[in-house]
């Protein structure tokens, strides 16, 4: 008879499964296989199938993307596909800084900062300091002004965070096998440099560049490939006279690179000098140690990131593969910008022109949100759309938008049973950290997000085994930004359905601005259609912020789409509104049809924990204050509130 597969692994399994084999053995009729030295060789044998099992499951699971568990078996499949993982990537600030030089002999021309270690963290950034660097030497001109006084500036210098390191190799081809391999760990491939020399006496030689595709390269291109091999190295390889030029025998390739910490180093505003200076006059070079001024920070570090995780690695790889380098689906997009054109980016949303109001044909409409700020600079999004071209298809005009933040401000009133906490504010704090977590979780911060009512309520309810319920409302804010003493027309939409609590109007509220020809604060709100889909803006005006008798100042100056939740203001001229961050916006509220609000297109969910409400309700029922409920505090589902915001 032969031994039955193994279908379960279980070691109880495999050992039954021996047994019935040899029972059906007639050597081994009426053989007590428990009371006998036969049980011991019986546990080996399946300890040694258990372990052989386990091992061939493995092994397995390892050759596949989507099951394999070790990195350097992700990174290979990847690689297989054509997928380079993201390196670790450096904070980076910027810095100036001048040095004084009056007096110093013999008098220097110019100035040279050598790379390499430039600032250092005033202090401690928790328990770690931190190195910055450059890359490069940088040469500025010195300056004499006026009263004598000799300066060379150095504005706007970028620093890289981490130690900049160099590795040498000779190549041989007396060794066909030979590896270019980079010790160090954490290092930021984007900041690094290979040039390649003749020999190792040689003085000057070629920089190669770095080049992850055999696009647009020949025989003579001057390029380096890399790719990540075990322990989160990096091995380097070059071409071979058809794809990149070929190394010659005795050539000296050098490599210098950043490694770095990632995103430790980041939010750092406090530097100290920590580089070198000199010059050179009359063919010696001379050094500069005194009158360096105090570093200028510009602008704090930022940007800094650990390796790309497995997670993201088996996320990403197939994508790549399936865009197969071109842009032509929105998936394609939000797969190439991230990976290929702009690593740092947060999220990304696109969308064709054909889905807007009105329809925009042969435009792709972007929306990054980058890891550091809310807006992308204009030099950046040209950038982009340049890099765009050769993956994009001819005659598709890709547009790249400002980013959109939809906020949701929470109005909650949660009851609690006294007997569970110490206080009200023990159980608000609780809530108000579990909310705060919620709103900076990957489920809000991306777009296509979805707040989910159920969800959050439920993470309220679970902030504290006191809180009996929760009674809770929402509304969603847009910022309007307004165009200062100027005829302008406005159009902002809210990408969800808007519930119209009123026939009456007053559905839609906002800050307080001013425009031309009315010397007071006005306020806009909508009266609705007979439709129920379409209404019309008013301006009005108000005694007190808190008042409930509104003047209506101006008719029909714009109008309201609820279904699509559009506002259009007629062009108007706003001479005056609140000031955010340093520019004049016009705050609008509504509340959505629905509580669970969406992200739609360019628009990026925020929770405004600022402008959100936690109030504590003591439940007098639960508490026992108040067994027949005769004083029971009742909160209205409804948001109400004042016709206007603060």
């Amino acid at each position: 008879m032969p031994l039955v597969n193994f279908s379960n692994l279980d070691f109880d399994e495999v050992k039954t499964s021996l047994k019935d084999y040899l029972r059906s053995n007639s050597n081994f009729t009426d053989y007590d296989f428990e009371g006998s030295n036969l049980s011991s060789i019986l546990d080996v044998l399946a300890y040694n199938t258990y372990i052989t099992s386990y091992n061939a499951n493995m092994v397995s699971n390892e050759v596949f993307i989507d099951s394999a568990t070790l990195r350097e078996n992700v990174v290979a499949l990847a690689r297989n596909i054509g997928y380079n993982p993201r390196s670790r990537t450096a904070s980076t600030a910027t810095i100036s800084f001048f040095v004084d030089v009056t007096g110093v002999t013999p008098a220097p021309a110019t100035i040279t900062l050598s790379k390499g270690p430039v600032a250092a963290t005033a202090g401690s950034v928790g328990t770690n300091s931190y190195m910055f660097s450059i890359l490069e030497d940088i040469t500025v001109p010195v300056h004499t002004d006026s009263n004598g006084t000799a300066t060379a500036n150095f504005n706007n210098i970028k620093i890289s965070e981490g130690t900049l390191v160099t590795s040498a190799f000779t190549f041989t081809s007396v060794n066909p096998n030979q590896k270019f391999t980079l010790q160090n760990t954490g290092i930021d491939t984007n900041l690094m440099t290979v040039t390649v020399k003749n020999n190792s006496f040689a003085t000057t030689g070629a920089k190669y560049s770095a080049q992850d595709s055999l696009f647009d390269i020949t025989g003579e291109s001057k390029v380096y490939f890399l790719q990540e091999i075990e322990d989160e190295r990096y091995e380097l390889f070059f071409g071979d006279n058809i794809f990149g030029k070929k190394l010659e025998e005795g050539n000296y390739i050098t490599a210098e690179y950043i490694v770095s910490d990632g995103e430790g180093a980041n939010g750092i505003s406090g530097f100290t000098f920590a580089g070198r200076l000199s010059y050179i006059r009359n063919s010696q070079s001379y050094s500069v140690s005194t009158g360096v001024s105090l570093l200028t920070t510009d602008l704090k570090s930022s940007g800094g990131e650990t390796i790309e995780s497995v997670e993201s690695i088996k996320k990403f790889a197939p994508r790549i593969y399936s865009s197969q380098n071109r842009a032509v689906s929105a998936s394609d997009y939000e797969t190439l910008i991230p990976n290929k054109i702009y690593p740092e980016s947060e999220s990304i949303s696109v969308f064709g022109g054909e889905e807007l109001i009105p329809p925009q044909y042969g435009k792709v409409f972007i929306s990054i949100k980058p890891r550091t700020g809310d807006f992308l600079p204009n030099l950046i999004k040209e950038n982009i759309k340049t890099k765009l071209k050769k993956y994009a298809v001819a005659g598709i005009v890709p547009e790249i938008l400002d980013l959109k933040y939809l906020y949701l401000e929470i109005d909650s009133k949660i009851y609690y049973n006294t007997n569970l906490a110490p206080s009200g504010e023990y159980v608000s704090t609780l809530v108000q950290e579990n909310v705060e977590t919620y709103a900076d979780s990957t489920e809000l911060n991306r777009y296509g997000a979805r707040f989910k009512y159920s969800k959050f309520l439920k993470v309220i309810d679970e902030s504290d085994t006191a809180i009996t319920s929760n009674i809770t409302t929402l509304q969603m804010r847009r910022d309007m930004r307004a165009v200062l003493n100027s005829f302008a027309e406005y159009q902002i939409g809210f990408g969800n359905e808007f519930y119209i609590k009123s026939m009456s109007g007053y559905n839609i509220k906002s800050t307080s601005f001013r425009i031309s020809g009315i010397s007071q604060d006005i306020y806009l709100s909508d009266i609705p259609n007979s439709n129920r889909e379409s209404g019309s803006i008013f301006f009005f005006t108000l005694p007190s912020p808190n008042s409930t008798s509104p003047t209506i100042v101006r008719r029909n100056v714009g109008t309201i789409n609820y279904k699509s939740g559009i506002i259009t203001l007629n062009p108007v001229n706003i001479i005056s509104g609140k000031l955010k961050d340093g520019q004049t916006i016009i705050e609008l509220s509504a509340c959505p049809k629905s509580n669970d609000v969406i992200g739609l297109q360019d628009l990026y969910l925020q929770l405004d924990i600022s402008n959100s409400n936690f109030e504590m309700v003591v439940d007098n029922i639960a508490s026992g204050l108040d067994p027949a409920a005769s004083n029971y505090t009742v909160t209205s589902s409804y948001h109400n509130g004042n016709l206007v915001r603060p």
